[in-house]
């Protein structure tokens, strides 16, 4: 350094390109030309490894989501019967309480904080159209 202070640059950690990607605020974004993973989602496409070419920020930049280019999107890959039953199984394992009650709730348990559900942890009654009935025991007819 000879003696003159450099300007200070910030340079947000996330940005893939450090800090060269455009930034929109709230509504100021192409909609004809960019849209948000959000976005692409409802239009049946995804990023497909294209990276950000933007960001749109709100709220004082407390808020923000990457924009990405519509033309290089692709088609959203469909849904397959092993996808499906991946996601019915690690959704289970979120909404089966590991409790003597064992029933599968509509919802995610709080398992990381309470453990179980708020029947088997506290006594609280639980809304019977909020869950599915654990299965019967294997009964077998006797031959």
């Amino acid at each position: 350094m000879d003696g003159q202070d450099q300007d200070l640059v910030d340079i947000d950690p996330n940005d893939p390109r450090n800090g060269t990607l455009p930034i929109y605020r709230w509504r100021q974004a192409g909609r004809e030309s960019l849209a948000t993973r959000r976005q692409l989602r409802e239009m049946g496409l995804r990023p497909g490894g294209a990276e950000p070419v933007a960001r749109i920020e709100c709220r004082g930049g407390k808020r923000w989501a990457w924009l990405y280019q519509i033309d290089r999107a692709v088609p959203k890959q469909p849904m397959t019967l092993a996808k499906e039953a991946a996601l019915d199984k690690a959704m289970a394992a979120r909404q089966t309480c590991p409790g003597p009650c064992g029933r599968r709730y509509f919802h995610c348990l709080p398992l990381k904080t309470l453990g179980s559900c708020l029947e088997c942890f506290d006594g609280t009654p639980a809304d019977p159209t909020s869950y599915i009935a654990p299965p019967a025991p294997d009964h077998r007819l006797a031959a």
